[in-house]
């Protein structure tokens, strides 16, 4: 289950890709630190299918608070879930303390599915990680006018156990509670989903990863080609008497906006051609 928390003030940063961050003014790169920290998980399968969603998304460093089972990281539904993402598991730490957990961390995001009066503010994943990166937001929670926050170069994601989510001590510890935007009449997210969204929101935010075509792209027929296809066409259109010769209008020319719209390929521009033939030789054998 989960919804999430902070609070920044200034642009601290211009650029963020790719699990790095540049300061604003300086030019240079130094590497995003990011960390996943799961309290009091009581389910090994949740264990496995996180280590499965940080993979995915490209993270492997995840921190185990006081789990249910000391041996987790070794049960077999935790290895069947993570479903090839041992090298996660592998580097995977389990701690006893949340403040062992947080060690080397200087940004911290609860994610809290009950509202709080007190406590860190809340805000939508997309929306605070925006705020983050000094992007322009349309929330009216702007940050505070002349406060410039320090560059980070670390961030941690904090995760309660399935049954009871995050204790209020630990959502006080964070800059911020995000949560992530459900259906008001139910919101109740597993675990190992609420941080598989965390995590793709937080990879998308750094940059993402590009989305191949496993098809590739088509050459596009010149215009030679589209004119000389229209010729053969437009004799085809005549043998069979759909078009006169005597009084064309403007077929041919919608003929062409037609196809210049439709982007043909080389071997499409065959393939009308190919059907062309066929139309003034069926045309021809009937005489």
């Amino acid at each position: 289950m989960a919804h999430f928390p902070m609070k920044l003030a200034g642009k601290a940063l211009n650029l963020l890709v790719f699990g790095h961050f540049e300061a604003t003014g300086t030019g240079t790169m130094s590497p995003m630190r990011t960390r996943f920290i799961l309290i009091e998980t009581s389910h090994p399968g949740n264990v496995g299918a996180a280590a499965r969603a940080l993979k995915v998304m490209g993270f492997d460093e995840m921190v185990l608070v006081a789990p249910r089972y000391a041996n987790v990281l070794r049960k077999e539904e935790t290895i069947q879930r993570a479903s090839g993402a041992n090298d996660v598991l592998d580097k995977t730490r389990i701690v006893d303390t949340l403040e062992e957990a947080l060690d080397g961390i200087s940004h911290l995001c609860a994610t809290a599915m009950t509202p709080r009066d007190f406590g860190p503010p809340t805000r939508s994943p997309r929306e605070h990680f925006d705020l983050l990166l000094g992007r322009p937001v349309s929330s009216s929670e702007a940050p505070l006018s002349g406060a410039v926050a320090e560059p980070i170069s670390s961030i941690g994601f904090l995760f309660g156990s399935e049954r009871f989510g995050m204790k209020n001590e630990d959502v006080y510890k964070c800059h911020v509670a995000l949560s992530i935007p459900t259906n008001p009449q139910f919101g109740s997210l597993n675990l190992a989903a609420a941080l598989q969204l965390i995590a793709y929101e937080w990879r998308l935010a750094l940059g993402g990863f590009p989305v191949a075509s496993p098809v590739a792209e088509a050459e596009l027929a010149d215009a030679g080609q589209v004119a000389g296809m229209l010729t053969h066409l437009e004799k085809a259109l005549v043998e069979i008497g759909f078009l006169d010769p005597a009084a064309p209008k403007k077929l041919m020319p919608r003929l062409n906006q037609l196809f210049n719209r439709a982007q043909l390929s080389p071997e499409e521009i065959h393939i009308l051609r190919g059907v062309a033939k066929a139309m003034i030789e069926t045309a021809q054998a009937k005489r």
